[in-house]
């Protein structure tokens, strides 16, 4: 397989297109299209993956109202940023047709000590959409893998009596009080 588009780079390469190299191939393709590969190769592979989750977490690591979870912010400040990084580079090359290295729980049991609520599967799945834009992931690619997400949403949001702790609207700063 070859790359089309920067080879290796961790950030930029998912915008890069991966085809089969044939005898006589130019190497020029659209950017992005089912039937091009699979869409671990479409993605970049493993570099184009694994670029993208290190953006994507520290990203989800800042995010205030993610992290007001108390049990996501108990998760995160546990240190375990390096091995979330790893977890989700090796599902998304799994779901999107890599080779299965996933070592990881099922997304219910992983997710069932989190407390999950919908408001907040949304505002990951926002930072994912995001974190793809930013990547330059093409917009076919880019559906394809929120579908992927989209389709875990009922195993990792918990039951509302669960979830109680969501507040919607951030807490006025001091600062912004009357």
């Amino acid at each position: 397989m070859s790359t089309i588009g920067v080879e290796k780079d961790p950030v930029n390469s998912l915008s890069a297109t991966t085809v089969p190299e044939m005898e006589g191939d130019s190497g020029t393709m659209t950017p992005s299209g089912e039937g091009q590969g699979s869409l671990f190769e479409r993605l970049g592979g493993l570099y184009g993956i694994a670029g993208a989750v290190d953006v994507l977490a520290d990203r989800l690591y800042d995010n205030a109202p993610a992290n007001r979870n108390p049990h996501v912010q108990a998760f995160h400040s546990e240190g375990g940023h390096a091995g979330f990084k790893f977890l989700v580079t090796a599902w998304s090359i799994e779901q999107t047709g890599g080779p299965q290295c996933y070592p990881g729980r099922d997304m219910r049991e992983s997710h069932a000590h989190l407390s999950v609520s919908e408001f907040e599967f949304d505002i990951v799945a926002g930072e994912i959409a995001a974190t793809l834009y930013h990547v330059g992931v093409p917009t076919l690619e880019h559906a394809e893998f929120m579908q992927i997400i989209e389709r875990y949403r009922s195993m990792v949001v918990g039951p509302p009596e669960m979830t109680t702790h969501t507040v919607t609207d951030p807490p006025t700063p001091p600062a912004a009080r009357g």
